[in-house]
């Protein structure tokens, strides 16, 4: 075989291009995500087709605390949660409705929803995430992860398997930096 230099300098051209897939994290469809901060564990949908993470929540307020704007809230996610959560308001998130949802009688083709930042532990990976506040209760998981936080999380997403990686097992500090 003869020594082909034009396809080596070709294929060590491609190597650079590779190793930001290398350190890319494998998950499934679905995942267990731990909030720390609430005490929380719950299997979540890995949604690279939406853009925010969706928390399950109800009786959803804003209030006022030392001049700034705050949410109180309720998990919608089982019996369990009688207490109610209170965070800083992060920014009001404008999700665009599914045509099943829109009616043409309103002139809103989006539903305003409040963004509060939560840390995620999924896998070894411990992250703070942005996630918007609905009732998604009517749904199987209450915790739906789209692009913005999975590429937080250096995630590629196999939708073939599920719970890839195992148990959430974080540290207590999330490492927002990254």
């Amino acid at each position: 075989m003869r020594f082909q230099p034009l396809a080596l300098l070709s294929c060590l051209l491609l190597i650079p291009g590779l190793l930001p897939a290398a350190e890319k994290t494998i998950f499934g469809l679905n995942e267990y995500v731990s909030l720390p901060e609430l005490k929380l564990e719950v299997a979540a949908k890995l949604d690279t087709g939406a853009e925010t993470a969706s928390l399950s929540a109800r009786d959803i307020t804003r209030f006022r605390r030392n001049g700034e704007t705050w949410v109180r809230f309720y998990l919608a996610i089982d019996d369990s949660h009688a207490h109610p959560i209170e965070r800083p308001l992060a920014r009001i998130s404008k999700i665009k409705r599914r045509s099943g949802d829109y009616d043409p009688a309103e002139s809103k083709t989006y539903t305003a929803r409040p963004v509060v930042e939560l840390d995620f532990c999924m896998g070894e990976t411990l992250r703070t995430i942005e996630v918007n506040l609905t009732d998604r209760s009517a749904f199987q998981y209450p915790l739906l992860i789209g692009s913005e936080a999975l590429a937080r999380f250096g995630a590629l997403v196999d939708p073939s398997i599920k719970y890839a990686a195992g148990k959430p097992g974080c540290a207590t500090v999330a490492n927002s930096a990254e």
